[in-house]
C-alpha cells in the first residue's frame, strides 16, 4: 500500500476545537500500515501516541481523527498543551543478512 493510497499523500488535516471555542488547525502525518490481519493501523507521526485501528484505511483515518480529538481534549482538560512535535524522523539501515 502506498501513501497515495491511503489517500491525501499520507496527510492528515486534523481540526481542533479549542476549548474557548476558537479553531485552529494543524497538519500532521498519518501512516498508514497494514498489518497481519487485514485491518490497518493509523498513527500521527508527530504523536506517535496517537494510534488506533480500523477495517480499512477510510475507517481507520476517522478513527484516528477521534483518538486525535480526545487526546487533546484530556491535554486541554489538565491545562496542559498536547505534545505535537518535536521529535525527528530518520532513514535507518537494517542488515537484513545479519539479522
Amino acid at each position: 500500500m502506498s501513501l497515495d493510497e491511503c489517500g491525501t499523500d499520507g496527510y492528515l488535516s486534523l481540526w481542533v476545537d479549542t476549548l474557548s471555542a476558537m479553531s485552529e488547525s494543524v497538519t500532521l502525518t498519518a501512516v498508514f500500515t497494514p498489518d497481519e490481519n487485514g485491518w490497518t493501523m493509523a498513527q500521527l507521526a508527530e504523536w506517535p501516541a496517537v494510534v488506533t485501528c480500523g477495517r480499512t484505511v477510510e475507517e481507520a483515518r476517522g478513527l484516528l481523527l477521534d483518538a486525535a480529538r480526545e487526546m487533546i481534549a484530556s491535554y486541554r482538560d489538565e491545562g496542559r498543551e498536547p505534545p505535537i512535535g518535536g521529535g525527528h524522523a530518520e532513514q535507518v539501515t537494517i542488515d537484513i543478512a545479519a539479522a
